[in-house]
């Protein structure tokens, strides 16, 4: 187990804030273009690693996550811009809403529960043939397990953190079509139940800095 350092940045204005979380992370890699870590580009080429900086809209707030070093990039930052644009639109900040926090991440000798609160990407062109070559569910489900704990353990290498032992985990979702860059790609939405604890608002898969594949873990409430 380790702990991440999380720096999380909520943006309110006076008005309803229209954009997607693919705007607000242009905004922010447009503004501060010297920082690789928010828009993961080196001289136009992309750089594949875990995104540490993560742009998603949580219950319509636009919502910046910052992990470890990212965390730090966003304290530089934060509070540099009076205005966001996203698309057409222009917005004036009035509130800013900080939360700084240490988050366990590691693999757990109990199970925890997860529910995606936006689409997980778990498909890409490949392995999109493959799925749906399956003939049943069970088949399906076992292999969607495989790509969730391939997820996990790239999630692992950014942290530089060794899983010691396996990861088991079980999911109940169903797709969902979405739009990338105006591409349509399978998502889903649904549970899942895994032997490793991810701090909440973390997204896994595909496309995560855009808002995708977003997590929060579900609490069993205790009635006693």
């Amino acid at each position: 187990m380790i702990d991440l350092d999380i720096f999380i940045l909520k943006l309110g204005t006076d008005e309803t804030i229209k954009g997607s979380a693919s705007q607000l992370r242009g905004f922010f890699a447009t503004k501060f273009n010297e920082y690789v870590l928010l828009h993961h580009h080196i001289a136009d080429k992309l750089v594949y690693r875990y995104p540490l900086i993560q742009y998603k809209f949580i219950n319509n707030i636009p919502t910046v996550i910052g992990l470890n070093e990212g965390a730090e990039v966003l304290k530089e930052i934060y509070n540099e811009s009076d205005s966001i644009r996203l698309g057409e639109n222009v917005y004036e900040i009035n509130e800013r809403e900080i939360v700084i926090k240490k988050g366990t991440f590691g693999l757990t000798p109990k199970f925890h529960s997860y529910e995606f609160i936006t689409p997980w990407i778990g498909l890409n062109q490949k392995n999109y043939k493959q799925f749906y070559e399956f003939r049943n569910s069970d088949e399906r489900n076992d292999f969607l397990r495989k790509i969730l704990t391939g997820n996990i353990l790239s999630m692992s290498k950014a942290f530089n953190y060794t899983v010691p032992d396996q990861i088991k985990c079980d999911l109940s979702v169903f797709p969902e079509k979405i739009s990338i860059k105006g591409v349509k790609h399978m998502g889903f939405k649904g549970k899942f139940h895994v032997n490793f604890e991810i701090p909440g608002w973390l997204g896994i898969g595909k496309s995560v800095s855009r808002g995708f594949g977003t997590i929060e873990e579900i609490r069993q409430v205790n009635n006693k």
